[in-house]
């Protein structure tokens, strides 16, 4: 399978993912960067993806991290730098009507994980690679997709080969994702674009 550049799926494509991003439909980069802990002012100028790391490596005494915020095709996004991810806040950041889409690489415990949340409900999320278990108030909501990309079978079960590359297989549950909720990224943006960060305490 092809990878869109323009997509999500090149997120398996690298040999370090560590950072997770966040997507948000309905609120501002400025918005969701404060519903995630950030504190406005925080870091004078629009940085890079290096610069915020270097910035987590300074903060690393006082247990801060950093997100850099953006917008790209109609969504909000986030990138989070440091050990902490926003995996219990996102009812909280899709209060009032939003839609969020969060994806962590879970390097502590794989897999990489997927949840989406909206108006203040979480309403599903799973292991990129651990389909078959699925939890949220709609745990099904992508089942449909999950089985017309034949990652599981009718049944629930997972259906991909055995022998399949970890990197193929998750690459068929992001491309469902990416085309589901029209989800991308572009690689140059998440790395070098300067974009405005926020400190999140």
């Amino acid at each position: 399978m092809s990878v869109v550049r323009g997509g999500i799926q090149w997120l398996v494509e690298q040999d370090d993912w560590q950072h997770s991003v966040v997507f948000a439909r309905g609120i501002t980069p400025d918005e969701l960067g404060l519903r995630m802990g950030g504190v406005r002012g925080s870091v004078a100028s629009p940085i890079t993806g290096v610069e915020a790391w270097n910035m987590v490596l300074d903060l690393a005494t006082a247990d801060n991290d950093v997100v850099r915020v953006g917008a790209h095709d109609g969504w909000s996004f986030a990138v989070e730098y440091g050990p902490r991810d926003c995996t219990r806040r996102l009812a909280e950041i899709s209060r009032s009507g939003v839609e969020v889409v969060h994806l962590h690489p879970s390097l502590d415990h794989p897999p990489a994980m997927f949840s989406y949340a909206r108006d203040g409900v979480d309403v599903c999320s799973f292991g990129i690679g651990e389909e078959c278990w699925r939890w949220g108030d709609q745990p099904d909501l992508l089942l449909p997709e999950l089985v017309a990309a034949g990652v599981l079978h009718s049944d629930g079960q997972y259906a991909r080969p055995d022998d399949e590359s970890y990197r193929d297989r998750d690459r068929h549950t992001l491309a469902l994702i990416e085309t589901r909720f029209d989800l991308s990224l572009p690689r140059d943006v998440w790395e070098n674009e300067r974009l405005l960060a926020l400190v999140i305490g």
